[in-house]
C-alpha cells in the first residue's frame, strides 16, 4: 500500500501542507487567529502558556512550539510574540531555524505597534508562504513514511473490547510495513503497566515503562493528589468502566502487540522507527498535542462515549465500537467498528478497514473533525504558574 503525501527536503513526509502562524505566548494567540483567518492554507494554534512560568514549564512549552513548527505537515512558519513573554519571538524563531530548513519569519506585537499593524505584517508574510506552499505536489510514498499517533478519549466498555483492539491491529500492520506509531497516556497504563512492559524491545525499555508509571504517581503524591480521583473519568464510569485498572487493560490494546522500541518524553521527537510510547497525561487533548509536537502527522482516536476533538495541524480519525455513539454522533465519528461486538466483523477486518481509512486521509481525505475546523490544543504543565 502507498499513500500520496508531501515529501519535504529533509526526507520526512507530511499528509497536509499548512503555513503555521505560531504564537509564542498566550497573549499573541488572538492576533494569530485573526491573521490565519485571512490566509487560505494557514493554521494557528491557541496557547494558554508562555509567561509567568517556572523553567520546566517554559521548556515544555518550547518543545511543543518548536515541535509544531518541525512537524512535516507544516510548510513554513510565522512566529508572533507579544514582547514581554519569557522567550521572545526572535529567540523562538531562531530555535526553529536551527532545526529545519523551512522558511521562518517572526514579528512582535509591542514593537510593531499593536494588533492591527502586526496582523497586516503576518498576513503578508503568510500569504507569500502559502503561495510557495501551493506549488508543492503530492507524490506516492510507502507506508513506512507514516507516523501515526494513537489516542483514546471518552472511553466506555466497548473501547477495550472493540475499538482499541482494532486500532491495535492497524498499528501492528503499520509497524510491520516499516512505519511508526506512538501511544501515550501514561496514567492510563497504571494497573496494566506490567503487561505493557513485556512489549519492551529491551530490558531497559521494559523498566522505563514501569518507571514512568511510578514517577507519575509519585509526582501527584508530592502535592497530595491521587490519579484515581480523576481516572476513570465520570464519563468512563457511566460507560461501564469501574476502576483505573479496568480502563488501563483496555487502553493498552490500542498500541498493538509489536515490540516497543523507544519511550519518549512529552513532545520529544523519536530517534527510532516502530512502536513507540510517549510519557503524557491521560487528558486526551494534551496527549494529542504532545504526539503531534513529537512529529506525528495523523491521529487515530478511539472513543466509546464520543468526542468531537480535532487538531490544528494533524487530521484526527475517530473510531468507535459503540453502535449508539456511531448513530448519535454521526457528524463526529469517522469509522464504526461496533460489528466486532455484534459478531459481524473480526478485529482483523476492522484493523484493515481502519488502515484503509488512514491511507485515504493521509492522501487528502477530510476527517469529520477537519470539516468543522476543530483545533484543540493543551500544553501540559509541570506545576503552577508563578
Amino acid at each position: 500500500m502507498e499513500f500520496i503525501g508531501y515529501r519535504r527536503s529533509d526526507g520526512q513526509v507530511g499528509v497536509r501542507n499548512y503555513v503555521l502562524i505560531l504564537p509564542g505566548c498566550a497573549c499573541a494567540s488572538e492576533t494569530c487567529r485573526l491573521a490565519a483567518a485571512q490566509v487560505q492554507g494557514a493554521r494557528n494554534v491557541v496557547l494558554n502558556v508562555g509567561c509567568s512560568d517556572v523553567k520546566a514549564n517554559t521548556e515544555m512549552n518550547l518543545r511543543v512550539l518548536t515541535g509544531f513548527a518541525l512537524n512535516p505537515n507544516v510548510f513554513g512558519v510565522v512566529v508572533v510574540g507579544l514582547g514581554c513573554e519569557t522567550v521572545g519571538h526572535r529567540e523562538l524563531a531562531a530555535m526553529i531555524r536551527r532545526q529545519t530548513h523551512k522558511k521562518v519569519v517572526s514579528f512582535g506585537i509591542q514593537e510593531e505597534g499593536g494588533t492591527v499593524a502586526t496582523t497586516a505584517l503576518v498576513v503578508k508574510a503568510a500569504r507569500e508562504m502559502a503561495a510557495e506552499a501551493s506549488l508543492a505536489q503530492r507524490t506516492p510514498c510507502p507506508l513506512s513514511d507514516l507516523f501515526v499517533a494513537i489516542e483514546c478519549g471518552g472511553s466506555d466498555a466497548t473501547s477495550g473490547i472493540a475499538a482499541n483492539p482494532a486500532v491495535g491491529n492497524m498499528s501492528d500492520r503499520l509497524v510491520d510495513a516499516g512505519a511508526s506509531t506512538v501511544m501515550s497516556e501514561t496514567v492510563e497504563f497504571i494497573g496494566a503497566e506490567h503487561i505493557l512492559a513485556r512489549r519492551g524491545a529491551t530490558p531497559e525499555i521494559h523498566d522505563q515503562i514501569i518507571r514512568i508509571c511510578e514517577e507519575y504517581e509519585k509526582h501527584l503524591a508530592g502535592v497530595g493528589q491521587d490519579c484515581r480521583t480523576g481516572q476513570p473519568t465520570t464519563g468512563n464510569k457511566a460507560g461501564g468502566l469501574s476502576t483505573i485498572e479496568e480502563k488501563s487493560l483496555g487502553c493498552i490494546y490500542k498500541g498493538g502487540t509489536r515490540p516497543v522500541v523507544e519511550v519518549l518524553r512529552e513532545a520529544q521527537r523519536p530517534t527510532k522507527k516502530g512502536a513507540l510510547i510517549m510519557d503524557t497525561p491521560g487528558y486526551d487533548i494534551a496527549s494529542v498535542t504532545s504526539m503531534v509536537a513529537g512529529g506525528a502527522t495523523l491521529v487515530v482516536f478511539t472513543t466509546g462515549r464520543g468526542t468531537p476533538t480535532g487538531h490544528a495541524l494533524a487530521p484526527v480519525i475517530k473510531v468507535t465500537g459503540n453502535r449508539e455513539t456511531a448513530h448519535r454522533m454521526a457528524d463526529n465519528m469517522d469509522i464504526d467498528v461496533s460489528g466486532i461486538l455484534e459478531g459481524d466483523l473480526t478485529i482483523e477486518q476492522a484493523g484493515s478497514r481502519i488502515l484503509e481509512e488512514v491511507v485515504k486521509v493521509a492522501g487528502g481525505k477530510t476527517t469529520k473533525a477537519e470539516s468543522f475546523g476543530f483545533s484543540d490544543i493543551a500544553v501540559d504543565h509541570i506545576c503552577r504558574f508563578i
